[in-house]
């Protein structure tokens, strides 16, 4: 087996590599290497961009480093391959509204290059798209507030629920292209194509900031002593899926290719908020960060708990992984790598 995975040297894409290549497959990882996110982490030093680009080339995977934005580079990149597993993506709401156009180029152009060379070459495909999808105002205020959550009993949130609900930044535009063009090329061409609408991804290889990836973010901070901040009250409410369950995910899609956007999160046995979380890296770590509190964001979802059972159905899919062994395995790692991160 052959496998292309675009944002190879990402978070999620360096997993799925990973992934892949413990199942014996040739993998190719397709990344153009931007520094977009990386330069806005005060607290990344300038190799760490490259640390996931060396842990692959070392497991044996080809890095290919290559623009999604230039069509004939990935149709080359992908000959001969037997699936495309799409995971670049410019992933920041707050870069969204400051560079639309990077937005749109990244998010939009490349997704609709990947659905185009799958239609060539006559393979198929899965796509990340997100939760953002359904808006930020996806939240039942009918339910009781927690101290640490804002909702004690919240409802699961499935494919068939409406859709840009609230304000709508680049950032949910595009992603929500990308689950239309998945369905016209599903409908018009035959392709079997996923798309994921993916929530909290967390997990080793994750270089989180404030902009996206807010566990590791939360975790990166607590262990090198740097204060972390929240924006808002701190209740807003996850259910997180921990990068191993979602390589699981692409791969039982590929055994089964019945094609469809699918919700994909942890579900309610993965429930957190951000206090909830700060309080598992201390019980963890043993360390307690010092948090800060800003006003909340425009278009920050306060609240997502995904109803999976679309794709259960499908493919027998569930998480394994709980919060608890997650971001204690994310912490590892974070260990074992603090000279990638400047300390305090």
């Amino acid at each position: 087996m052959k496998v292309l995975v675009t944002g190879g040297c990402g978070f999620l894409g360096a997993n799925i590599c990973l992934f892949y290549k413990q199942k014996g497959a040739e993998v190719i990882a397709y990344d153009n290497l931007a520094k977009h996110e990386f330069s806005r982490s005060s607290y990344m030093k300038p190799e760490a961009r490259y640390y996931n680009k060396n842990i692959l080339e070392a497991a044996g995977v080809t890095v290919a480093v290559r623009d999604i934005r230039d069509f004939p580079a990935l149709l080359e990149s992908a000959a001969g391959c037997d699936y495309l597993c799409h995971t670049a993506a410019q992933p920041a709401m707050t870069i969204s509204w400051e560079d639309p156009v990077l937005d749109f180029t990244t998010n939009t152009l490349g997704t609709f290059h990947v659905l185009e060379a799958a239609r060539q070459l006559g393979i198929p495909a899965a796509i990340c798209s997100s939760i953002h999808t359904f808006g930020p105002e996806r939240i039942n205020a009918s339910l009781t507030a927690a101290a640490t959550r804002f909702v004690r009993e919240p409802v699961a949130i499935g494919d068939d629920e409406p859709l840009l609900q609230g304000v709508v930044t680049p950032l949910h535009a595009s992603k929500r292209a990308n689950e239309i063009y998945t369905q016209c090329y599903i409908d018009t061409y035959k392709l079997k194509i996923a798309c994921f609408r993916l929530s909290g991804i967390y997990g080793p290889y994750q270089f989180g900031g404030e902009d996206h990836g807010w566990v590791a973010n939360f975790a990166i901070r607590t262990l090198i002593g740097e204060p972390l901040t929240i924006f808002g009250t701190g209740k807003q409410l996850r259910d997180i899926l921990f990068a191993a369950d979602v390589a699981e995910a692409f791969d039982s899609f590929f055994q089964r290719q019945i094609p469809g956007v699918y919700t994909l999160g942890g579900g309610r046995e993965n429930m957190i908020s951000l206090l909830e979380s700060i309080e598992e890296i201390a019980a963890i770590t043993g360390r307690r960060p010092e948090v800060r509190f800003e006003d909340e964001r425009f278009g920050d979802l306060k609240y997502f708990v995904a109803d999976y059972s679309k794709f259960h159905q499908h493919t027998g899919w569930r998480p394994q992984v709980r919060p608890r062994e997650g971001i204690a395995n994310l912490i590892q790692w974070i260990k074992e790598n603090e000279t990638f991160f400047h300390t305090k």
